[in-house]
């Protein structure tokens, strides 16, 4: 299974290098739950639409079919991960502004509003609690976490 997806992998970067309209498109998750079915979520920097994941899939198949990698009954999925979870540094950068809950390796989860990313951290800010005596202090501080130490982190959908 490993190696279908390594050529999944390498068609849809070949495409997204080849042609304008995907330039800015990206790989989140190649997943097999079984040996005829396939799940591939994209990304874009930018805005992206169905209409837009449909030549995708086909593309896909296409190639799919012609080299028998999946037999003649196969199950092929090809759409956005959608608002949650991040799994790639690249979706952090559009989700700047937005509020994450960010759960680490070691500690207890870490909330606020996505500030800013680099290659090794995200910064988020966060409103913090603190006692001066009697007195309860509400500070809005900035924190700074190594992609390194965080484990999974989450858009936190606001109504």
């Amino acid at each position: 299974m490993k190696e279908i997806i390594d050529k999944v992998t390498a068609l849809l970067e070949d495409k997204f290098e080849a042609e304008e309209v995907y330039k800015d498109f990206f790989i989140v998750d190649i997943k097999m739950a079984t040996p005829n079915r396939m799940e591939v979520f994209i990304e874009s920097d930018s805005n992206l639409y169905i209409d837009q994941l449909k030549p995708l899939n086909r593309y896909l198949q296409e190639h799919i079919d012609e080299a028998g990698w999946m037999g003649e009954k196969y199950t092929l999925d090809v759409s956005s991960p959608g608002v949650g979870t991040l799994k790639v540094k690249r979706q952090y950068f559009k989700n700047i502004g937005r509020k994450v809950e960010i759960r680490l390796h070691e500690g207890k989860p870490e909330s606020g509003k996505l500030l800013a990313v680099d290659e090794q951290n995200v910064t988020i800010e966060q409103e913090k609690t603190t006692k001066e005596g009697k007195k309860k202090i509400k500070q809005i501080v900035e924190t700074v976490i190594p992609f390194d130490n965080i484990k999974q982190t989450i858009v936190k959908i606001s109504f």
